[in-house]
């Protein structure tokens, strides 16, 4: 499979991996040296510890093509378990790669321009962006471009390397802010702002401090414009004033959002805009318009005067009837209008985030046969873009043979969860199961179809499956009953993102881990029946008296039977004895 590596940054990282893995395989590097070079290089121990490895690999601004959905699918069968996982972040990941495998995976990866460089450590990570930019009716400008010049320019940077703590970036290409802009250390909204002639000069106001984990802040505005000549001035010298004052003796209070609580974001803007002034004198500096934006342009989609037009990542009420047929089903829910030169885009929704070899090799072929691109999402489906309508009932039978074409993106049925404890060091429960769980039983109760509420899960407090952010959100903890260890969940109702603001879920009750299901059809189920007309949930859950008060109609979930009464209560999801919260040394990005 492997084929000539063209970028001979790519073969020197490879072989550079290949001489370090030799060493420390013989004795003589140590283990702390090694880890943070392997971390850096994108690669993460498991908790089932050896050899067994998880490769992350960057999928900048989520944009993927045929040759590297077809080079993943040969890594899924040739070095893991015939499956990648698809992230919140936009990067494919792969588990159980032994350790010894890993040049020859990054040399087939290398051969379609792909990398693990800086997808994992103290580094900067995959640089996001909403993945129907430049197919969105309402973007001051496609910021794909934008995306990639930073990708670019900051993959090997010296100030992108041995951070404080990691840096993520994430842009949007316009206020609905689709790419999640307002929780990232940089987060990139396009914008406009009026010229004196009266037309509209587009930039981008820029947003920095913002995070999750267990302590989630929102970001804030830098300054009202950064025109576009200034724009990755102003990102490297954000991160040269991190790198200055960052926390590099406490990594639990290393990331940017401690340093806005340190300084005062009044001190931080001071000492960024200083630097950027100045920055000018630098070798580094990279002024103007990047090369990347001149070549292919960054003019909005714009607005279509014909067809339907959806505001993308605003919740809808989709009205699902029962005579509807299964492609009209997933046009309503899936399917998105509204460019100006008539294209259309759609979701294949992935189950739990996975793609298997077959489905890779099949969106592989569907990107040529119907000459589409295809863009990693953060709810973890495939979004496929460039489509025309007539296109659709053909598309849609190709995903319903390959079990991608659940009408589900951005409805109840479509869950959210981080790996947990199936591979992660830190996670206390098998929130894939709980994921699986919950769909399982939206399902069932015919509320999979709801429109306006995003299930996000994590198996910790650290918010890797985002529930900080979830209109139902939900973290594992370890829970003390009846003299045994049982796997439960924090409960939070109310996150919000979207019009450049964000407001973070809060926590409303504890539950057993086999009652969170019954708990969220209860909710989904009152707010289907209780929402006022373009209510979200997050404005349902303020109008019900909070998430507290919205709990305390399932405070009888919260029951514990003994352990023979029910020993089901004390096993996790996919486990087969009783439950024990393992927590190891985490190399996550909690950790």
């Amino acid at each position: 499979m492997q084929a000539t590596i063209t970028d001979k940054e790519i073969l020197k990282d490879i072989e550079k991996f290949e001489k370090l893995l030799a060493e420390y395989l013989s004795g003589e590097l140590d283990e702390d040296s090694f880890r943070v070079f392997r971390l850096n290089n994108g690669i993460y121990g498991q908790r089932q510890g050896g050899f067994n490895q998880m490769v992350r690999i960057k999928i900048p601004y989520g944009a993927v093509n045929a040759d590297q959905l077809d080079m993943m699918a040969h890594i899924a069968d040739t070095y893991s378990r015939g499956w990648g996982h698809l992230t919140t972040r936009q990067n494919v990941q792969f588990h159980f790669v032994q350790l010894q495998q890993i040049p020859d995976l990054l040399r087939d990866i290398g051969s379609v321009n792909m990398t693990t460089r800086e997808a994992c450590g103290d580094t900067v990570r995959n640089v996001m962006g909403c993945h129907l930019a430049g197919a969105c009716p309402f973007e001051v400008l496609d910021i794909s471009p934008w995306a990639e010049a930073t990708f670019r320019y900051l993959l090997r940077h010296p100030y992108a390397q041995r951070l404080p703590r990691k840096f993520k970036i994430n842009f949007s290409g316009c206020a609905t802010d689709c790419g999640q802009a307002m929780f990232n250390d940089i987060g990139v909204v396009a914008v406009g702002r009026p010229r004196e002639d009266g037309t509209t000069e587009p930039g981008f106001r820029i947003y920095i401090g913002g995070g999750l984990g267990a302590n989630p802040h929102p970001a804030q505005a830098l300054e009202p414009f950064t025109d576009r000549e200034d724009f990755l001035p102003t990102v490297e010298a954000i991160l040269r004033t991190f790198d200055h004052f960052g926390n590099r003796f406490n990594k639990l209070r290393a990331r940017l959002k401690w340093l806005v609580d340190e300084l005062g974001i009044d001190e931080l803007r001071k000492r960024i805009l200083r630097e950027r002034q100045l920055l000018l004198a630098s070798a580094t500096w990279p002024g103007g318009i990047p090369e990347a934006v001149l070549a292919a342009g960054d003019a909005p989609a714009g607005m279509s005067t014909t067809g339907k037009v959806t505001k993308l990542g605003v919740p809808v009420t989709i009205r699902m009837k029962s005579e509807d047929d299964p492609f009209t089903r997933w046009e309503k829910a899936n399917v998105y209008y509204g460019v100006n030169k008539g294209t259309v885009s759609a979701i294949a929704h992935a189950r739990l985030g996975d793609i298997t070899s077959y489905q890779f090799r099949e969106l592989a072929s569907i990107v040529r046969d119907f000459d589409v691109e295809m863009r990693v999402t953060n709810r973890q489906n495939i979004a496929i873009r460039n489509l025309n309508k007539d296109q659709l009932p053909e598309l849609f039978g190709r995903l319903d043979a390959m079990d991608m074409a659940r009408p589900s993106a951005e409805l109840a049925g479509d869950v959210v969860s981080c790996p947990g404890a199936d591979t992660c060091n830190l996670a206390l429960t098998q929130s894939r199961g709980l994921a699986e769980d919950i769909g399982k039983a939206l399902e069932n109760a015919g509320l999979a179809d709801v429109g306006g509420v995003r299930i996000n899960i994590s198996g910790c407090t650290n918010s890797c499956g985002q529930h900080h952010v979830a209109d139902i959100g939900f973290h594992g903890v370890e829970r003390r009953v009846n003299g045994r260890s049982a796997p439960g969940y924090q409960l939070l109702l109310g996150g919000h993102l979207g019009d450049t603001e964000v407001e973070f879920a809060q926590k409303a009750l504890r539950l057993p881990a086999k009652a969170a299901g019954e708990a969220t059809v209860r909710l989904v189920a009152r707010f289907a029946e209780e929402r006022e007309l373009g209510e979200t949930f997050a404005s349902f859950v303020t109008r019900a008296g909070g998430g507290k008060k919205l709990a305390e109609d399932l405070k009888d979930l919260d029951v514990w039977p003994t352990p023979e009464e029910n020993p089901d209560y004390y096993v996790d999801f996919g486990e087969t004895g009783p439950y024990v919260a393992e927590v190891g040394v985490g190399e996550c990005a909690a950790s």
